[in-house]
């Protein structure tokens, strides 16, 4: 499986409505979200058969389309159980589970009033996002040529297709450049994530992470949030610029694919693997299995 293309699978995805074979979800070529990025998507797990923060990502993938100006016919209940009924289908416990919604073909051009929204669901086993070496080791992260938008110039609080373009070219120039990710910079400079993962660090035992101002409040940081108030670890909310990076200890990224992922070096700054975040790496794999409750 791990092998296979993402088009040429068994199994079954979920397609405005209905489970459909693999091969035959598809799309038409003129569909406006390919020409125009209008489309949303969430990225969510499953642990054991249970879909981790279901509702939070219908919520979240519902309130995109909308920003983006389309209204999903689905109610988010209706989201929640159309992703239950794919993972059955396809007989997997623990997965990773892509809900997309999109506009479609019924009109082409810049204007999209006439189309129609879409929606699909599909699921597949996905371990370690960065690989089980880097939970030990820890990733090494370069600085991203893109910088995260404005929010006065993109939709920063969607979760739409659209803003992870600069995302893959930054992650391609940071493989190409030997590194597993790139810390991306807000317009202004300022720290702001990396390309599909918020960020955290941690100096004299208090965690520290930017402002989602113009970037995603994601459902992993809030509940890493949670899990290290839980252990009263204090947490600052705030700016942090590329310069204050040498002051840190540890550093780690929080996710859906991510989940929680130490990083031990950002360009020239260095970061040990410290037992602050291999407790909170723990307790949210001890969370999302349903042996911890917050």
């Amino acid at each position: 499986m791990t092998d296979a293309t993402f088009d040429d699978r068994d199994g079954f995805i979920w397609f405005d409505g209905a489970l459909r074979p693999w091969r035959d979800a598809n799309v038409h070529v003129l569909t406006h979200a390919m020409h125009y990025a209008s489309a949303v998507f969430e990225g969510v797990r499953c642990y054991g058969g249970n879909v981790f923060a279901l509702s939070e990502h219908s919520q979240r993938l519902i309130d995109s389309a909308k920003i983006l100006g389309f209204t999903l016919p689905w109610s988010r209940d209706e989201i929640d159980a159309a992703i239950n009924e794919t993972v059955a289908a396809n007989g997997l416990t623990n997965a990773y589970v892509r809900p997309i919604a999109w506009r479609g073909s019924e009109q082409m051009g810049v204007s999209a009033q006439r189309t129609k929204p879409h929606m699909a669901i599909a699921c597949w086993e996905w371990g370690a996002y960065f690989g089980a070496e880097a939970l030990a080791k820890g990733l090494r992260l370069n600085i991203a040529p893109w910088r995260r938008p404005a929010p006065y110039t993109a939709p920063t609080k969607s979760k739409a297709a659209g803003l992870y373009m600069i995302c893959t070219m930054s992650k391609h120039a940071a493989e190409d450049a030997g590194y597993n990710d790139a810390l991306m910079l807000d317009w202004r400079g300022q720290v702001a994530e990396a390309t599909g993962a918020n960020v955290f660090f941690m100096k004299d035992g208090v965690l520290h992470t930017p402002t989602p101002d113009c970037f995603l409040d994601g459902i992993t940081r809030r509940t890493v949030m949670k899990l290290a108030r839980r252990r009263n670890i204090e947490i600052i909310e705030r700016v942090i610029w590329p310069e204050e990076l040498e002051s840190f200890e540890q550093a780690f990224l929080t996710g859906s694919a991510a989940e929680v992922t130490p990083l031990a070096e950002i360009g020239p700054w260095r970061f040990e693997v410290g037992a602050m975040t291999q407790q909170l790496a723990r307790d949210y794999s001890d969370h999302v299995n349903g042996r911890l409750a917050l």
